[in-house]
C-alpha cells in the first residue's frame, strides 16, 4: 500500500501497487510479512504531519515477519522477528557512542524513511529486526513493537516505581498496554480520556479511576503519561500531579503547548519530559517482559488492502486496543 501524495486519510491517499524489490545490501534480510501493526505515527506521515521524504512510501513499522533471504550471518532464513520504528542508527554520532541510540542524528525509520510493512515482503536491517520469542503469536507481538514499546519507553523517561499513582491521559494502542505494564508493577493507574468506548475498556481492564479528558483524578499523580497528540492534554496531565512529579509526553507530533501558569502548574519541582524513539535495549527487554507477563493487547484486524480503512478508524478513535493489517 503505497503513499504517494500526504492527504486526509479520509481521501484514501494510500492504493494498492506492485513494487520491485532491489537486491539486498550486506547486513539487511528481506521479510515475508506475517503481520503490521497500525500507528497512530502512520496517520501523521499519510496527513502529511509529518514532512514528506520521499516521492512514494510504503508506511508501516511494527512488522512481524519470516526472513526469506538473508545478508547477515547472525540471522538465518526462517527466524520469525519483529521489526519496529527505529529501523537503524549512524552508530558513530556522541548520542550512539553513549547509549542512547534514541536520539541518533542519522537515524533511519522504517515506513517513513523506507519502505516498511504495509506489504506482503519488506526489507530491513538484520540488527534492528529483533527476534520474537515464541509464546507471542503474530497478532500479539504486531502492536507490542511499537506501541507497547513506546509505552515502556515512556515509563521509563517518566521514572515510574512500583506502587506509584500513575496517570495516562488518552487510551489507544499505547497506553493500554502501558496500563498492563503498570499493573504488573502493583500501580495505581488512573485514565482520563474522551469517548465512552475508551473509558470503558479503561474499566473493564481495571484502572484504578477513568475520567473525561477534562477531569482531573481524585488524588494527585506521581507520574502521567501523554499519548494524545495535544499541548492541552498535557497541561491537563500536569495539573493532575503532586510535587515533585513528572509528566512524560509520549507523542511524534503535538500540536502546541498553550500559555500556562508557572506558579500554579510547574512549581514544586514538577518536570515536562519528551519520550523520543526507542532503542533496542527497551525492545529487547519489553518483548522479554510481555512474554514472561503474558501481555495479549486487544486487536481489531484488517486486511492489507483495507489500510486506508484501518487508519481512518485510528483517527476516529474507533478501535479499542491496537488495529493489525494481515497480507
Amino acid at each position: 500500500m503505497v503513499l504517494h501524495a500526504p492527504m486526509p486519510i479520509e481521501q484514501h491517499p494510500l492504493h494498492s501497487e506492485e513494487i520491485s524489490l532491489p537486491s539486498l545490501r550486506q547486513g539487511q534480510v528481506r521479510l515475508r510479512v506475517r503481520a503490521c501493526g497500525v500507528c497512530r505515527t502512520d496517520l501523521h506521515i499519510v496527513e502529511g504531519d509529518l514532512p514528506a521524504r520521499h516521492a512514494a512510501i510504503v508506511p508501516g513499522h511494527q512488522i512481524v515477519g519470516d526472513v526469506i533471504e538473508s545478508a547477515d550471518p547472525l540471522l538465518a532464513i526462517g527466524s520469525r522477528v519483529g521489526v519496529s520504528w527505529v529501523g537503524g542508527v549512524d552508530g558513530t554520532c556522541s548520542y550512539c557512542s553513549s547509549g542512547a541510540e534514541n536520539l541518533c542524528d542519522a537515524p533511519t525509520f522504517t515506513g517513513y524513511d523506507v519502505d516498511g510493512g504495509y506489504a506482503a515482503v519488506c526489507d530491513a536491517r538484520a540488527d534492528f529486526a529483533s527476534a520474537l520469542p515464541p509464546a507471542l503469536e503474530d497478532l500479539a507481538a504486531a502492536p507490542l513493537l511499537c506501541a507497547g514499546i513506546i509505552g515502556f519507553r515512556a515509563l521509563r523517561v517518566a521514572g515510574v516505581l512500583p506502587h506509584e499513582r500513575v496517570g495516562l491521559f488518552g487510551f489507544g494502542a499505547s497506553a493500554h498496554l502501558a496500563l498492563r505494564v503498570l499493573q504488573h508493577w502493583n500501580c495505581d493507574v488512573y485514565v482520563s480520556t474522551r469517548g465512552l468506548s475508551h473509558q470503558r475498556f479503561a474499566r473493564e481492564l481495571g484502572a484504578t479511576w477513568v475520567g473525561d479528558a477534562a477531569e482531573v483524578p481524585p488524588r494527585a499523580l506521581h507520574r502521567a503519561i501523554t499519548f494524545a497528540p495535544s499541548g492541552d492534554v498535557v497541561l491537563a496531565a500536569l495539573s493532575s500531579l503532586r510535587k515533585g512529579g513528572v509528566v512524560a509526553i509520549n507523542a511524534i507530533h503535538l500540536d502546541r503547548i498553550p500559555q500556562f501558569d508557572h506558579d500554579r502548574l510547574l512549581w514544586g519541582e514538577r518536570q515536562i519530559r519528551s519520550v523520543t524513539n526507542m532503542t533496542r535495549s527497551d525492545a529487547r527487554d519489553f518483548l522479554q517482559l510481555a512474554a514472561k507477563t503474558e501481555l495479549r493487547p486487544a486487536v481489531q484486524t484488517f486486511m492489507l488492502a483495507q489500510a486506508n480503512e484501518a487508519l481512518i478508524a485510528v483517527k476516529g478513535d474507533e478501535i479499542n486496543g491496537a488495529a493489525v493489517l494481515l497480507p
